[in-house]
């Protein structure tokens, strides 16, 4: 198991991503307070908050945009090593009757060894239910950086890095590279999950999974995957409901070429609305030698082919950690930069699916450190949500930024 990349390619790709040699474990450390939060809006227009403190997930909400929060609530009875730092964090969602879910990684003791965790709240908030471990697999090994994704019917869906399939290989003393996305789906609200399958083999080790859904609620997910020559580029394929094989397509093409992982997820969000739909906004870091930096790229969903790629942001400011959000025609990207001690939150806007996009612009700035940024829809409208160290959680509206 290696734990940077090469001594040669480090060199060089220091001077242009710093974060890409952080040790696998890096992300997954565990902190007693630290800015990795998750937020969603549910359709009353309450912002939801889910943040890690002294080994507890806790939960709370806010009636006012994120002005002010109600006390919070602690979701794991017993305190454990909650990842929670940047590509890991809880994550948190709501479903369409109000029930709140969240997900999260507990680190074991192992090296880069978790579980992936589960818990619901039916009281709006007010108590959550025992939590869960919603795979089978009880092994001691990598079950990590999980995604959680709640379809408009209701299904939910949690996504994860898994390194079952890794270990199975070694002791057969057969080749494996990287490690394998696994998925768990409850179709009873989050009671119970059903038995775990694999999505694809070989992913990336420590990149976070993006999650969207069709129009008609078949869950897509898009991660870094590792490519024959160890090229990591993105791998997007639709989570099955019933017992169909899975039709992976490689959807972009930089053709980097790094033997370690980046810890730099991509970004992804449905395209078109209803009978519009087309397929997919996808954002990603690429670090291929000759121009490596942040891209937009578009997918056709139904031809499974990208279009061709948009760089976007500053590279010498480590421009990174994309989101990317959709409302009709209209598109919204945003990331974070870094220079000189300060940190800023920069996005631009498309008003024709991303074919053609307005100038970047300048959102927030901070001289003190700024989580990544997250974006959110409520009532058709974007909002930028982002923690940071100096003012705390932000939350704007796009409409009025622009």
């Amino acid at each position: 198991m290696y734990t940077s990349i090469l001594i040669p390619v480090l060199a060089l790709f220091m001077a242009v991503f710093c974060h890409v040699a952080n040790a696998h474990e890096a992300h997954t450390q565990y902190q007693a307070n630290h800015l990795a939060i998750s937020v969603t809006i549910d359709p009353q227009g309450q912002l939801w908050r889910a943040s890690v403190k002294n080994g507890y997930v806790w939960v709370d909400k806010s009636a006012d945009l994120g002005k002010t929060f109600a006390a919070a609530v602690k979701v794991n009875p017993v305190a454990m090593k909650v990842a929670a730092d940047g590509e890991a964090r809880p994550k948190i969602a709501v479903s369409p009757e109000g029930f709140i879910y969240l997900s999260w990684t507990e680190s074991l003791k192992a090296p880069y060894a978790g579980y992936i965790w589960f818990a619901r709240s039916t009281s709006q908030g007010k108590q959550f239910d025992a939590p869960i471990i919603v795979h089978q697999d009880r092994a001691e090994i990598t079950h990590r950086f999980d995604a959680l994704h709640v379809a408009p019917n209701g299904r939910i869906t949690v996504t994860w890095v898994d390194k079952r399939d890794l270990l199975a290989a070694k002791a057969a003393n057969k080749p494996y590279e990287g490690a394998a996305i696994y998925y768990a789906v409850s179709t009873d609200k989050g009671s119970s999950f059903q038995v775990e399958q694999k999505l694809a083999d070989n992913s990336c080790e420590c990149c976070r999974i993006a999650t969207t859904h069709k129009p008609d609620g078949t869950v897509v997910a898009l991660w870094r995957h590792v490519f024959e020559g160890s090229e990591r580029d993105h791998m997007i394929a639709e989570i099955p409901t019933q017992k169909q094989t899975v039709m992976p397509h490689r959807a972009t093409f930089g053709r980097w070429k790094i033997d370690g992982c980046p810890h730099h997820g991509a970004a992804l969000a449905s395209g078109g609305e209803g009978a519009d739909w087309w397929g997919y906004h996808m954002a990603y870091f690429d670090g291929n030698d000759k121009n490596p930096g942040l891209y937009y790229s578009r997918m056709d969903g139904t031809a499974w082919v990208s279009s061709p790629a948009k760089k976007f942001g500053d590279n010498t400011k480590q421009a990174g950690h994309p989101a990317v959000v959709s409302v009709g025609k209209q598109v919204w990207l945003v990331w974070r930069e870094i220079k000189d001690g300060q940190y800023s939150i920069w996005g631009m806007q498309s008003d024709d699916e991303g074919k053609t996009w307005q100038a970047p612009k300048s959102w927030l700035t901070s001289s003190q450190k700024l989580d990544y940024p997250v974006l959110l829809v409520h009532r058709q409208r974007p909002y930028l949500a982002c923690n940071g160290e100096q003012f705390g959680l932000t939350l704007l509206s796009l409409l009025t930024s622009y």
